[in-house]
């Protein structure tokens, strides 16, 4: 007869924190990778600039720009810059393409200000930005702390001018105010989500005038004149500018065993990154591999740099006629990890979450059958078949995994890239860091998810 231990070590699921389940050599391991996730955080703020590291990596490791009708054989390794907001890789696999390809996608923008076309103003002496807030974020995290300015300004004359304001020590950074508490009584009678509107959301930038200059909007003037010395722009050059204020914040290793990662932007440059390194790690794979990178996921996907476009497919489709197949039988026949965060068990909010189906910190990488909110809607909800499937490749390589939901039903629920994939007749599931915070200026990840995340894309991708 088996005793309970033996029979709950057999029957029941392993829901053992992370540690308990790696070596130490792992460990060190894991901890190695996170330091070099972490100079990327500090480097990639925004899709664009994530867009630049990445293409910079793949140049210094044998990735050519792919062009339509380029050859193509077993081991090439080529990519695709979608506008300098997107960019897909793909290495050609020894399996004919007809076989399918192993898909990763992950997004690289996140929630954030972005200024309007005219944000510029002055009033009462002081000069502000107005912003237009992108994705989904409660507007009062976004108040009282030190903001960066990254993107880029094309002027009248088409050149571009990249912006990279206040991640330098040296740099000034800028800040949305909000009202004393002594002034705050009505204020603070209001909900969560109506204590701070869209429209204040305001940037203070400067409050010195033109000193020679006794005209109105002399601060205003002021200011327009450093960044015309600076930058050689006009005000009517924020007509086509795309300028984000995002966290000033450096990554900081979090708690006093340095277990966690605090950043801006995990959701989703956590997966980004890993599937990215697990990606340019790859050589020789048997199905040919491709990793997008894509924008826009955080406003709907929507625009020619998110994956509602036909970017994806139209590259997917060069490569397989290049290849002597059809985009249609190499999308039938292909898989994806749609590599976006869930949210993690937070104990200060126990009530959002129903623990049997949540995603903890340090208990791997988490595995989410379906997304969407209230009765599933706005999901792919991957097949048994191939949930299955991935169950058993990461258990056969020793991956640490978890399955998760965002939230109770009824409580809320959020979607990914997944469905967009899905609807191109391709199996697909959601993998991803559970995240703290999500969507706050400053997120929280385990290390150990985060390594498990890279690991677990590369198990996919060198099946």
């Amino acid at each position: 007869m088996e005793t309970s231990k033996e029979l709950k070590e057999k029957l029941f699921m392993k829901r053992k924190n992370g540690v308990f389940r790696m070596s130490d050599a792992e460990l060190a391991e894991c901890d190695s990778f996170c330091e070099s996730y972490k100079d990327f955080m500090d480097t990639a703020k925004i899709e664009r600039e994530a867009v630049d590291y990445t293409v910079e990596l793949l140049k210094n490791n044998g990735y050519v720009e792919y062009k339509s009708g380029m050859p193509l054989n077993a081991g090439d390794k080529i990519y695709r810059n979608n506008r300098g907001k997107a960019v897909i890789m793909a290495i050609i696999g020894t399996a004919p393409i007809e076989d399918g390809v192993k898909l990763c996608a992950a997004h690289i923008d996140s929630p954030r200000l972005d200024l309007k076309q005219n944000p510029l103003y002055e009033d009462n002496e002081i000069a502000l930005f107005k912003t237009h807030y992108y994705g989904g974020i409660k507007k009062y995290q976004w108040t009282t702390i030190p903001l960066a300015l990254h993107g880029v300004i094309i002027r009248a004359d088409g050149t571009k001018v990249k912006v990279n304001i206040g991640e330098d020590e040296n740099d000034p950074v800028f800040c949305v105010t909000d009202l004393l508490p002594h002034l705050a009584t009505e204020q603070m009678t209001r909900t969560v989500a109506k204590a701070i509107t869209g429209e204040q959301l305001n940037l203070i930038i400067g409050s010195r005038p033109f000193k020679d200059d006794e005209a109105s909007e002399a601060v205003k003037l002021n200011i327009m004149n450093i960044l015309f010395e600076k930058y050689g722009i006009t005000e009517a050059d924020f007509i086509s500018s795309e300028l984000e204020a995002v966290p000033a914040f450096k990554t900081k290793d979090v708690g006093f065993d340095r277990s966690m990662i605090g950043a801006y932007g995990h959701d989703d440059k956590v997966c980004a990154y890993t599937a990215l390194m697990a990606t340019v790690d790859c050589n020789n794979p048997l199905h040919t591999v491709v990793t997008v990178l894509t924008d826009k996921e955080e406003t709907g996907s929507d625009g020619n740099t998110g994956l509602c476009s036909a970017y994806l497919k139209y590259f997917i489709e060069d490569i397989a006629e290049t290849l002597g197949s059809d985009g249609r039988t190499v999308l039938s026949a292909s898989e994806c990890l749609s590599a976006d965060v869930n949210a993690a068990f937070d104990p200060t909010f126990p009530e959002v979450n129903e623990r049997n189906n949540c995603a903890y910190i340090n208990k791997g990488v988490c595995i989410t059958k379906y997304t969407g909110a209230r009765g599933k809607s706005g999901t792919s909800d991957a097949s048994a078949e191939f949930t299955g499937r991935i169950r058993r490749l990461m258990d056969s390589h020793n991956v640490i995994w978890q399955t998760g939901e965002l939230g109770k039903v009824d409580a809320g629920g959020g979607g990914t890239v997944a469905a967009y994939i899905a609807n191109l007749n391709v199996d697909t599931i959601d993998m991803g860091v559970p995240v703290l915070s999500m969507h706050a200026p400053f997120e929280i990840v385990s290390k150990i998810d985060t390594y498990m995340a890279y690991k677990a894309f590369s198990v996919f991708i060198n099946d």
